[in-house]
């Protein structure tokens, strides 16, 4: 098995997609996606461009986005990918990297990040989001969920597959933001039981540097 986080997380969510799409797509109870898909919606205008950062096979979320908004998804998966397009058929899509992914400044009116920065080694975390406020317009919107354990760079089984995990502390999660350039509207942990165990994750719905001079309100 391949030590790089991007081979496994690749390879991981090629082999058990459908399985993933069946645990985790549309029907999901007191999924907290629709909720905060709401809170992102609401401060946004008709038209908006919409990134999507770990897509996974488009529902519910990408789904959402797109009865309104000009969406991007991203994926490291093709298997992930392929569902999403048959779902989303009025999104685009594009498979890559989150960490080495590369877009225009200035080019996007919010960004989402569903489950996915979990899946991101914890000293590239920060980074990532310094990258994402360039890619933001001033004033424009990051809705993302984040990891609360403070877990170290991991691998370990997940629905059937090896898979790597990563994250920090609520604090620390927060602190990035910040630094990053980011000043938080919402900043909520949500516990919540999936059928696979009781998970908590700190949800964010953050404004990019220049607050009134973006699309959002």
């Amino acid at each position: 098995m391949s030590s790089d986080p991007q081979n496994i997380i690749e390879s991981g969510y090629d082999a058990m997609a459908e399985q993933y799409l069946a645990v985790f797509g549309e029907g999901v109870p007191d999924d907290p996606r629709i909720r905060f898909v709401g809170e992102l919606a609401g401060r946004l205008p008709d038209g908006a461009r919409v990134l999507e950062l770990g897509c996974g096979a488009g529902v519910p979320a990408t789904a959402l986005l797109a009865q309104r908004f000009d969406v991007l998804g991203v994926d490291i998966s093709a298997a992930q990918l392929a569902l999403a397009a048959q779902r989303v058929p009025n999104a685009a899509f594009r498979k890559a990297d989150m960490i080495s992914l590369e877009l225009p400044d200035a080019s996007f009116d919010a960004v989402t990040a569903f489950y996915s920065f979990n899946h991101i080694p914890r000293e590239q975390q920060q980074p990532l989001l310094v990258k994402i406020a360039r890619w933001l317009r001033p004033g424009g919107l990051l809705l993302a969920s984040f990891g609360q354990g403070g877990s170290a760079d991991d691998v370990e089984p997940w629905l059937g597959v090896p898979m790597f995990f990563a994250s920090h502390d609520p604090a620390t999660n927060t602190r990035h933001l910040t630094e990053a350039g980011f000043t938080p509207i919402v900043d909520e942990l949500v516990s919540r039981e999936t059928g696979m165990g009781r998970e908590a994750w700190q949800w964010v719905l953050a404004r990019a540097v220049g607050e009134g001079e973006g699309v959002g309100r």
